[in-house]
């Protein structure tokens, strides 16, 4: 890379790989006055637990405020330790739990350390589109490998698994497309994974956001020693503390204990507090259910209008969804012909926003799909919303028979 004439500035190689989120460009299309939006992941502010945070930051700082406030181990405040460890479903030692500045900062982590420039690695088709942006500084190759009705399509694995550092996973609720691995598939995937000597990336936000049925058991409780689970408190606490957590086997936690410590030093020592002080006596217990009631409650609106306002038919000349058993997504695909980046236009101008699917694919991604977040707007807005995609989708499909 060569310097310009106007700036003295010669940037790193790894630099040309970083590239800003779609997602974030388009959440500054829904600051538009009057835009519902579908675009963002973001928890719904109707379940941040303010009064239990009130009360918190007052006895933190009434019991603690050196050490809330002071420098702190780089590994995490031990009660919060301990108290991730306990919530798992399966045996963690806390010392095996490293507190991270949201999980964002753990898939960045990971990449640090796990990936050299030109290594393999794996990812869902599609996947979390922050976990490619998180890896690609480091100038992997990175493969998609296909799904099926179970999960992850083993045979595809085993074609491309040779020389992989690792598969990123999300088993559960997947953003983007809110699907679900199912029992069968997180066994089928664990014991080839085993049989193939490759490790797991698991990264699970939306685990307890489940409307149902809880899904089936993690898969780093099926090969602790093959896996690497990630875990935040966004979703069923409040996003604005930027708190998550990774559990690693001990033979990689000492690395990523030396690029957390490069990174940052530690994460908020009185945030840290906060949440330790929330969740004891069993807050999430009581909090996490009624999240989900909301959750469920705005994804069956949704739903209920996209039945309403679409057309059944063939689904090449029909807009096409899934039902979602948890989480905060949904996934469409439109009609043959049709891209959602190219309907992203319309749909703001009937004031109402979505992030296209493409994105989130690491290769050959298709220009139909789109992500549909229902757990920010209200019930109305998701019914005024999904009405007005229905008409951007008509305006759409009139200027492209013309």
């Amino acid at each position: 890379m060569t310097t310009s004439p106007s700036t003295p500035w010669l940037l790193a190689r790894r630099a040309a790989k970083m590239n800003p989120s779609v997602i974030r460009e388009i959440l500054k299309v829904t600051e538009k006055p009057g835009i519902i939006s579908f675009a963002g992941g973001l928890p719904s502010p109707k379940t941040f637990p303010v009064a239990e945070f009130e009360a918190a930051c007052a006895k933190v700082l009434r019991d603690d405020p050196a050490g809330a406030l002071q420098y702190a181990a780089s590994e995490g405040f031990g009660p919060l330790r301990e108290q991730v460890a306990a919530m798992l479903p399966w045996n963690v030692d806390p010392a095996q739990v490293l507190i991270t500045t949201g999980s964002q900062q753990g898939l960045d982590l990971v990449a640090k350390v796990l990936i050299d420039a030109d290594s393999k690695v794996l990812v869902e088709s599609p996947t979390y589109l922050g976990a490619v942006m998180a890896f690609m500084p480091m100038e992997p190759e990175v493969v998609s490998i296909d799904n099926d009705a179970e999960g992850v399509d083993v045979a595809d694995l085993r074609s491309k698994a040779a020389g992989a550092r690792f598969m990123y996973v999300l088993p559960n609720f997947q953003n983007p497309t809110g699907r679900t691995m199912t029992e069968l598939g997180r066994a089928r995937l664990s014991a080839a994974a085993t049989e193939l000597g490759l490790p797991l990336i698991e990264d699970n936000p939306y685990g307890d956001l489940w409307f149902d049925n809880a899904p089936a058991a993690p898969l780093t409780a099926r090969n602790p020693d093959g896996c690497i689970y990630l875990g935040s408190f966004s979703k069923v606490l409040a996003p604005g503390l930027r708190l998550g957590f990774v559990v690693a086997p001990k033979a990689v936690y000492p690395k990523l204990l030396q690029a957390k410590q490069a990174a940052d030093l530690h994460s908020p020592g009185f945030n840290q507090r906060l949440i330790a002080e929330v969740m004891k006596d069993g807050f999430l217990d009581r909090h996490v259910p009624t999240i989900r009631a909301l959750y469920k409650s705005q994804r069956d609106a949704m739903l209920d209008a996209l039945a309403r306002e679409m057309p059944v038919g063939d689904p090449d000349s029909t807009l096409t969804w899934n039902t979602p058993a948890g989480g905060m997504f949904l996934w469409a695909r439109l009609p043959k012909g049709m891209s959602a980046v190219d309907l992203l236009p319309y749909a703001v101008e009937q004031n109402v926003a979505f992030v296209p699917g493409s994105p989130f694919y690491a290769d050959h991604g298709d220009p139909r799909t789109l992500r549909l977040s229902f757990v920010t707007p209200s019930v109305a807005e998701i019914h005024q919303g999904v009405a007005a995609l229905a008409k951007a989708i008509t305006l759409y499909a009139a200027s492209l028979a013309k």
